[in-house]
C-alpha cells in the first residue's frame, strides 16, 4: 500500500471573494479537461459522445470537482510504489479500486501534483476505450463468465515515472486491444487532460498560497456537508422505506435479478442498506458498487432536486452508510464478469429515487433511466480494413414534478450522441431512421420522454452486439402516471426475413443491406393523465409524440384523426367515463405483473422467457453462500 504525506499548510481565513474565484476556477478546471480531451481524442466513443469522467481532488484524495467521486483511497491501497513528482499513474483493474470504474474498458489515469515536492492535489479521469481485447470486438461480451473472458487487466502501475513514459508496458497493454491507435490516443487525451488540470491548480497555489488554497478546498468540502445535512434532515424518512426493481436477464438466459434497497435516516446520517439483492449471476451483469460512487450519486440525486448551486464534492460522505452484502449482484466476489454492468448500474437510479418517493412522491420522478444500451458493429470491409463502432443508445427520461421528461437522451448530463453524419463517413452504414417512438413515454399530467429508434442500414457484412434490458419489466410511472414502453431490436435481412433479437447478443452476423432497428425503452409518466391540459395533449399529437388513439384512450381527449381538432365535449365526456371506471390510481403502476410477462413473454416477443436465476456454489468459482438454490422470479412490487 503507498503512503502519502499530507502537506505542510495553515489553516486560514478565506475571504468570500477568494473563495468564490477558486470555486469557479476548479468549475472550469473540470470542464478544461474536457475539452482538451474531446479535441485530441479518436474514439467516437470519448470523441463524440464524452464517456469519461474527471475529477480534481484534495491533498488527502478527496475529489472537490468532478463527477462519479474520488477513488485516490482505492488506488493507493492497491499500489504498493511511490509516489512522487512526475509520476502518472493507470489501472483499469474494477477490483483493484473497489468497482470506481466498472468494468474494463475504462482507463483510469491519475496524477499526483507537487509544488516544491509538496503534493498539493491530484488530478484524474476515466474513459471507456472502444475496445480491450477479450471475446468479441468492443470487449462487452454478453455471455461471459469471467472478467478475464472481457479483455486485458492492467493492475496500479506508473505509466510515467519522473516524467518517463514505460513504452514497454504500454505496447505490451496497446497488443491486446483490435483498435491499439485509437487506444494509445484516447490514453495520451486523458493524461493531457489531468496535465492540464495539474496547471490550473499550481497556477492557484502560486497565486494565493498554498494556506490559502487548501484552506479553500476545506471550506468546499465543509459547506457541501452543511448542505447535505440539511437535505438530509429535510427529505430521507427516518422510519425505513424499501423499494425493489429488476434486471430483466444476464443474456445467458436466466432472470430476472432482483434488486433491493432499504433507506432511512438517524439524525443527520442517511443509511442505505442493499440487503434482499439477489446473489450475483454467473453471467457479466453483475456490477460493483462503489460506496464513495453511490454516495456521490445519493449527493447529486438530491442537490440537483433541492439546491443545484451545491458543488459536487466529497465532503459529506460521512453523512451516508451504504451496506452492500457480499456476494451480491452489486458487490460480486472476483473473477465475476462484469461487462454488462451497465443495467445495473442505470437501474440502482430507478431503485434509489423510488424508495425515496416513498416519502413524498410529489417530488420524485417514475422510472427511466433504466439501462445505458449499446450498440456494436465491426468486421472487415472490401479494402480488407478493419472497422469497429461503439455507440451509446438513449432512453425516453421519465416525467418529473416539474414537467415532461426528454425525449431520447442520456440520464448522464454530459452524454451526447454521435452524429449521423459522423457515423455515415467513417463506418459503412447507413441512418435511415433516427426519431422519438411515438406513443412510448408514459402517460401522465407530465409525460414520460419518449424513446428513441434508429435503423441501421448496414453496407458491409460484419458482427453486432446488442446490450440492453427493459424488454421485459416496464419503466414505471408514478402518482397516475402509467409505464413506459418497452424495448425491442429487430433485424430484418436483406433476404426478406425478419428476426426479434434478445435485449444482450453477441456474434449476431449481418450482411450487406440488413437494417437493425434498435428501439429503447421510454420513460414512466408523473401524475394523472387526465390531469394533463388537453391542449397539451393536442400538440403532442402535433408533434408526432402521442398518437390520436392514445389521446382518446390514455388521455381522454378525442381529436380528428386528420385535422387533429379537438371535439371538447367528447373530452370532457370521455375524461369522465375514465374516472368512473378506473377507481383509485396508485402511487406506482408498473405495468402487468412480472410473472404474467413471463408467461406471455414469448408470444410477445418470439423470445424464450428468462428461466429463474439459479445460484449456486457448486462450481461457480465465486464462493456464493446459497447452495443448489433455484428462486423463482417473484411478482412487481407493489404499493
Amino acid at each position: 500500500m503507498a503512503t502519502i504525506a499530507m502537506p505542510s499548510y495553515k489553516a486560514v481565513e478565506v475571504d468570500p471573494v477568494t473563495l468564490d474565484i477558486i470555486e469557479n476556477a476548479l468549475r472550469n478546471m473540470r470542464f478544461e479537461m474536457d475539452a482538451v480531451l474531446f479535441r485530441t481524442a479518436m474514439s467516437p466513443g470519448i470523441r463524440e459522445q464524452h464517456d469519461e469522467f474527471p475529477l480534481v481532488c484534495h491533498p488527502d484524495g478527496r475529489m472537490v470537482v468532478g463527477q462519479f467521486g474520488s477513488y485516490v483511497d482505492s488506488f493507493l491501497e492497491n499500489f504498493a510504489g511511490s509516489i512522487e513528482p512526475g509520476d502518472v499513474y493507470m489501472t483499469n483493474d474494477p477490483y483493484k479500486v473497489d468497482g470506481a470504474v466498472s468494468h474494463v474498458n475504462d482507463w483510469i489515469v491519475l496524477i499526483p501534483i507537487f509544488q516544491e515536492d509538496e503534493l498539493v492535489g491530484w488530478s484524474s479521469m476515466f474513459g471507456h476505450m472502444t475496445d480491450v481485447g477479450g471475446k468479441v470486438p468492443g470487449s462487452l461480451p454478453t455471455d461471459a463468465t469471467t472478467i478475464y473472458e472481457e479483455g486485458v487487466i492492467i493492475p496500479p502501475m506508473k505509466l510515467y515515472e519522473k516524467g518517463v513514459l514505460n513504452d514497454t508496458a504500454l505496447n505490451l497493454i496497446l497488443a491486446q486491444c483490435r483498435l491499439p491507435i485509437w487506444n494509445r490516443s484516447d490514453l495520451m487525451a486523458i493524461v493531457a487532460a489531468c496535465r492540464t488540470a495539474e496547471k490550473r491548480v499550481l497556477e492557484l497555489v502560486s497565486r494565493f498560497g498554498r494556506d490559502t488554497y487548501i484552506s479553500t478546498l476545506n471550506r468546499l468540502l465543509d459547506r457541501t456537508k452543511r448542505a447535505m445535512s440539511q437535505i438530509i434532515q429535510m427529505h430521507i424518512p427516518e422510519s425505513p422505506v424499501s423499494f425493489e426493481d429488476y434486471i430483466d436477464d444476464d443474456g445467458r438466459g436466466y432472470g430476472p435479478y432482483k434488486m433491493k434497497c432499504t433507506m432511512w435516516r438517524e439524525g443527520d446520517v442517511a443509511y442505505f442498506d442493499w440487503t434482499g439483492t439477489d446473489p450475483q449471476a454467473q453471467g457479466s451483469i453483475n456490477f460493483i458498487l462503489n460506496a464513495h460512487m453511490f454516495k456521490m450519486f445519493v449527493g447529486v440525486y438530491l442537490i440537483l432536486i433541492y439546491d443545484p448551486q451545491i458543488l459536487f464534492n466529497d465532503g459529506f460522505y460521512d453523512l451516508i452508510q451504504v451496506t452492500i452484502p457480499e456476494g451480491t449482484l452489486l458487490k460480486p466476489r472476483p473473477p465475476a464478469a462484469l461487462s454488462c454492468r451497465t443495467h445495473a448500474l442505470g437501474r440502482i437510479f430507478d431503485v434509489f429515487g423510488g424508495g425515496l418517493s416513498k416519502g413524498a412522491p410529489l417530488y420524485w420522478p417514475g422510472a427511466g433511466f433504466s439501462s445505458s444500451p449499446h450498440m456494436m458493429y465491426s468486421g472487415y470491409d472490401r479494402k480488407g480494413d478493419w472497422f469497429q463502432l461503439y455507440q451509446i443508445g438513449f432512453g425516453g427520461v421519465p416525467g418529473r414534478p416539474v414537467g415532461d421528461g426528454m425525449d431520447g437522451h442520456s440520464m448522464w448530463p454530459n452524454f451526447t450522441n454521435v452524429p449521423n453524419e459522423y457515423l455515415e463517413s467513417y463506418f459503412p452504414l447507413r441512418i435511415e431512421v433516427h426519431q422519438t417512438v411515438i406513443d412510448s413515454g408514459g402517460a401522465g399530467l407530465n409525460r414520460g420522454g419518449n424513446g428513441i429508434q434508429i435503423d441501421y442500414r448496414f453496407l458491409e457484412p460484419g458482427e453486432v452486439s446488442i446490450h440492453d434490458d427493459r424488454w421485459l419489466t416496464y419503466p414505471w410511472g408514478i402518482n397516475g402516471g402509467k409505464p413506459g414502453s418497452r424495448s425491442r431490436k429487430v433485424l430484418d435481412r436483406a433476404d426478406g426475413s425478419s428476426q426479434i433479437l434478445p435485449s444482450k447478443c453477441d456474434h449476431v452476423i449481418v450482411a450487406e443491406g440488413d437494417v437493425l432497428h434498435y428501439i429503447t425503452w421510454g420513460g414512466g409518466g408523473w401524475g394523472d393523465p387526465l390531469e394533463r391540459p388537453a391542449e397539451k395533449v393536442q400538440l403532442d399529437v402535433k408533434r408526432g409524440l402521442v398518437s390520436v388513439e392514445k389521446a382518446a384512450s390514455d388521455y381522454g381527449v378525442v381529436l380528428d384523426a386528420e385535422t387533429w381538432a379537438m371535439d371538447e365535449d367528447a373530452t370532457n365526456t370521455k375524461r369522465d367515463d375514465i374516472r368512473a371506471a378506473r377507481g383509485d390510481l396508485s402511487t406506482y403502476d408498473f405495468g402487468p405483473p412480472l410473472a404474467d410477462i413471463l408467461a406471455r413473454c414469448k408470444e410477445e416477443t418470439g423470445l424464450e422467457p428468462p428461466m429463474p436465476p439459479i445460484f449456486t456454489s457448486r462450481g461457480s468459482g465465486f464462493g456464493v453462500s446459497t447452495e443448489n438454490v433455484i428462486y423463482a422470479a417473484a411478482p412487481a412490487p407493489e404499493e
